[in-house]
C-alpha cells in the first residue's frame, strides 16, 4: 500500500467520487442506495462547504471520501450552528487501514480553524464510537428526524461547546 494523501476535492474529482461513493455504500451496514446523490444534491445546497469536502488517495486513486455540510440545532433562543458528516466512505479494498479515521482528523481540524466546533451524523454507532462520537441525547440534544435514535451521533470539536445547548436535530 502507498502513502494516503488527504486533499481538498476539485471538481475534477466529482465523476470519481460519484463512483467511489456509489460503490462503497453497497457494502455498507447503514445504506440506502442514494449516497451519491446526496452528495450531488448537498454541493448545490447553501449548506455546501467546499473546503470541508475531502478525499483521501493512494498512489493517485481516490480510495475515500468525507463531506462537512451545515446542519442547525434547534434551541428555545432559535438555531445554532453545527456541522453534518455525510457521507463519510472507504473503498472496498482499503478499509480496516486508518483512512476513515485520518479522513475524520482532517477534516474536523479544517472545520475547527473555521470556526465550527460541533458535528453530528448519522451512522453505524459501534464504528463511530471510536472516534469520539455519542448519542445525540447524551450531549442534550433531541432527535426529530425519522431515523431511529441509535443511529443519531454527535461530537464536539471543541471541548464543553455544547455544554450550554439544549436543541433538536432534524437530519433529512
Amino acid at each position: 500500500m502507498g502513502m494516503t494523501t488527504i486533499r481538498q476535492v476539485t471538481m475534477a474529482d466529482y465523476p470519481a467520487i460519484y463512483q467511489l461513493v456509489e460503490t462503497a455504500f453497497k457494502t455498507a451496514r447503514v445504506s440506502d442506495g442514494t449516497e451519491q446523490d446526496f452528495v450531488e444534491n448537498l454541493r448545490k445546497s447553501d449548506n455546501y462547504l467546499p473546503e470541508l469536502e475531502l478525499v483521501a488517495e493512494v498512489e493517485g486513486v481516490l480510495v475515500g471520501h468525507v463531506m462537512l455540510t451545515k446542519q442547525v440545532i434547534h434551541t428555545a433562543s432559535g438555531q445554532r450552528a453545527a456541522l453534518l458528516l455525510a457521507p463519510l466512505c472507504v473503498a472496498f479494498d482499503y478499509r480496516n487501514q486508518g483512512i476513515g479515521g485520518q479522513l475524520m482528523t482532517a477534516v474536523f481540524e479544517r472545520a475547527v480553524a473555521l470556526s465550527h466546533d460541533a458535528v453530528f451524523l448519522v451512522g453505524d454507532p459501534n464504528y463511530y464510537k471510536q472516534y469520539g462520537f455519542r448519542h445525540a441525547s447524551e450531549l442534550g440534544i433531541t432527535n426529530d428526524s425519522e431515523i431511529p435514535d441509535e443511529f443519531i451521533l454527535g461530537m464536539e470539536l471543541v471541548p464543553d461547546a455544547l455544554k450550554e445547548v439544549t436543541g433538536s436535530l432534524k437530519i433529512d
